[in-house]
C-alpha cells in the first residue's frame, strides 16, 4: 500500500515539471517571435503620444507629476503644466503647448499709450473759513449795560446792533469834536488859506478818532447836529452769519479789545482732509474734490483745494489737505465727516494733466482768482503766478500719453517688478520675463517708465503660473534677479 503511494506522488512531481518546461519553452519562443518583428503604425503613433503628453506639476512640491491638471495632493495649490525645452529657448524664455495655455487660462493685452485717471480716496471733516470769522470786541473800556444776542446759535445780518456799552472815555472826545466844529464855524471868511485847512484838518482828526472808539458815521453826524454828549456805545455786527460764541455777560466790564461775540459765515466752509504721503503727487492746488457726507446720502458736493501743509504728520503719515466749499443753501455743517474723492488725469512723466487750466496765471493764496494773463490778485493784491509753477501740464496729444499696463500684469516683489512679454513669430506660445520700471499707480493701470514698447503683448492672468513653471525650470523669475537661477524645488533639514 505505502509502495502504491510512493509511485502516484512521484509521477504527480514528474508531471509538474514537465509542465513547467513547456511553459517556459512556449514563452521564449513568444518573446523572440516579438522581437524580430517591429511595431505597427497604430503601436508607433501611441508612443509618439505617449512621449508629448503635457505633464503637470506642483510650484511648492515640484516632486508631484501627474498626466491630467488638478490638485497638488499636499497643498491644494493648482497644478501648472511642466513646460517644454526647445533648442531656441533662452534662459529668460519658457513654452507652453496650445492646450496648455487654454488649461492655464492666460491672457495677454497689448502695451498701449493712454491718459489714466489716478483715483484718491481720503476722509476728513467740515470746519469753518479762518478767514470769515468775526470777534466782536470792544474799542473802548466800559461795562456791558445789553446783550442784545443772548445765546449762541443766533443768525445776524450786517449791520445788527449786538451790544449796548457803558464807556466814560466817549466823553472826552465827544466833547473835543464838539469844539472842533464850533471852531469851524467860526472861521472868518476872510481868513488865510492855511488857518481854514488846519481848522478843517482838526475836525476831520475828531471825526476819525471817534470812529477809531466804535462809533459810525451816522452817529458822528447825530453829535455834530444836537450838540449832545453820550457816555453809551452801540456796537454793531460787521458781517452777517451765526454766533459761535458769545465772551461776556451783562454787567460785566471789560477792556480795549475784550471778545464779546465771535461771528461765523457759514455761506462758505472748509473742508480738511488727510491725504496718505503716497498720493501726494496727485494733488495739486486748485482741483476739483468731490465729498459726499452721512447727512446727505446720494448727494455729491464740490470744493477746491487751497492749501496743502507743508509737513507731514510723522504719527499718521498723512498731510493735512484744506478744500474751500460754497454752501449756499446752509446744508453743510462744520464739524460733519465728509469721504473725498480727488481725480487726477495723468500724462507723461505722471505729471497732472488739466487742459483747462494750463497755460493761465492764479492766486497762490485765493485760487478762485484765475486768469489769462499776468497780474495781481483781485482780494489780496499778490502777484499772480502761473499754473505750471503749481504742477499743472497740458497734454492733449497722443504723445504726451504716458506707457501704461494693466495692474495685473507686473508680478512685484517689493523692489522688483516682473512682466512676462509674448514673444512673435513662435511656433509655440512663448513667454519671456523681463523687469521693468514702474511708475506710480493710476486706477487700474501701472505706469511703465522703462522696460517696454507701446505695442508688445504682456500676460495679466496666468502670469503666476509661468513664473512658478520658470521657477521649476531654474530659470530666473519674480524670486531671482536679472541672471541668477532659481533654486530647484524645496530642501529639507
Amino acid at each position: 500500500m505505502e509502495d502504491t503511494k510512493k509511485k502516484l506522488w512521484l509521477r504527480s512531481k514528474i508531471a509538474k515539471i514537465v509542465l513547467l518546461a513547456v511553459v517556459a519553452f512556449l514563452a521564449g519562443y513568444f518573446f523572440k517571435s516579438l522581437s524580430q518583428h517591429p511595431p505597427t503604425v497604430a503601436e508607433d503613433k501611441h508612443a509618439s503620444l505617449q512621449a508629448v503628453r503635457q505633464k503637470w506639476t506642483c510650484s511648492m512640491h515640484p516632486q508631484i507629476i501627474t498626466d491630467k491638471p488638478g490638485k497638488c495632493p499636499i497643498c491644494l495649490m493648482d497644478l501648472i503644466p511642466v513646460p517644454s525645452v526647445g533648442d531656441d529657448i533662452r534662459e529668460r524664455e519658457i513654452s507652453f503647448s496650445e492646450a496648455a495655455i487654454k488649461l492655464m487660462e492666460i491672457e495677454t493685452t497689448p502695451v498701449k499709450r493712454k491718459f489714466v485717471t489716478a483715483e484718491i480716496r481720503m476722509v476728513g471733516k467740515i470746519d469753518y473759513d479762518e478767514t470769515r470769522l468775526k470777534n466782536i470786541t470792544a474799542w473802548v473800556p466800559g461795562r456791558i449795560d445789553r446783550l442784545y444776542v443772548d445765546f449762541t446759535g443766533i443768525t445776524v445780518n450786517k449791520g445788527d446792533h449786538m451790544v449796548y456799552l457803558y464807556s466814560p472815555e466817549l466823553l472826552s472826545s465827544q466833547a473835543e469834536l464838539l469844539q472842533t466844529v464850533k471852531a469851524v464855524q467860526k472861521i472868518n471868511p476872510e481868513s488865510s488859506e492855511l488857518i481854514k485847512r488846519s481848522t478843517l484838518a482838526t475836525l476831520e482828526a475828531a471825526r476819525e478818532k471817534l470812529r477809531l472808539l466804535g462809533l459810525q458815521k451816522r452817529q458822528i453826524e447825530e453829535i455834530e447836529k444836537t450838540g449832545q454828549l453820550t457816555d453809551h456805545l452801540t456796537i454793531y455786527a460787521p458781517m452777517g452769519g451765526v454766533v459761535i460764541e458769545r465772551h461776556a455777560t451783562e454787567g460785566m466790564y471789560v477792556g480795549t479789545g475784550s471778545k464779546i461775540y465771535t461771528i461765523a459765515d457759514l455761506s462758505h466752509l472748509w473742508v480738511k482732509l488727510d491725504a496718505y504721503e503716497s498720493d501726494m503727487m496727485w494733488i495739486r492746488y486748485g482741483q476739483q474734490v468731490e465729498f459726499t457726507t452721512e447727512a446727505y446720502p446720494g448727494e455729491v458736493f464740490k470744493g477746491k483745494i487751497s492749501f496743502i501743509d507743508p509737513v507731514l504728520n510723522a504719527k499718521t503719515r498723512t498731510i493735512k489737505l484744506r478744500v474751500n466749499v460754497d454752501n449756499p443753501e446752509g446744508k453743510l455743517k462744520p464739524e460733519m465727516f465728509v469721504k473725498a474723492i480727488v481725480r487726477s488725469s495723468v500724462a507723461v512723466g505722471g505729471r497732472v494733466m488739466a487742459p483747462e487750466m494750463a497755460g493761465k496765471w492764479i492766486c497762490p493764496m485765493h485760487l478762485d482768482v484765475v486768469k489769462t494773463q499776468a497780474g495781481s490778485c483781485d482780494i489780496c493784491g499778490m502777484d499772480l503766478v502761473t499754473t505750471e509753477s503749481l504742477g499743472y501740464v497740458k497734454a492733449d496729444t497722443p504723445k504726451e500719453a504716458p506707457i501704461v499696463i494693466p495692474a495685473s500684469a507686473p508680478l512685484i516683489t517689493g523692489k522688483r517688478a516682473v512682466v512676462y512679454v509674448q514673444l512673435p513669430d513662435k511656433e509655440r506660445p512663448t513667454y519671456e520675463g523681463r523687469e521693468v520700471v514702474l511708475g506710480p499707480r493710476a486706477g487700474d493701470y501701472y505706469i511703465v517708465k522703462s522696460g517696454l514698447s507701446e505695442g508688445e503683448i504682456v500676460v495679466t492672468n496666468g502670469n503666476f503660473k509661468i513664473d512658478s513653471a520658470m521657477q521649476i525650470q531654474a530659470k530666473p523669475s519674480m524670486m531671482s534677479k536679472e541672471g541668477e537661477k532659481a533654486p530647484m524645488g524645496h530642501h529639507s533639514h
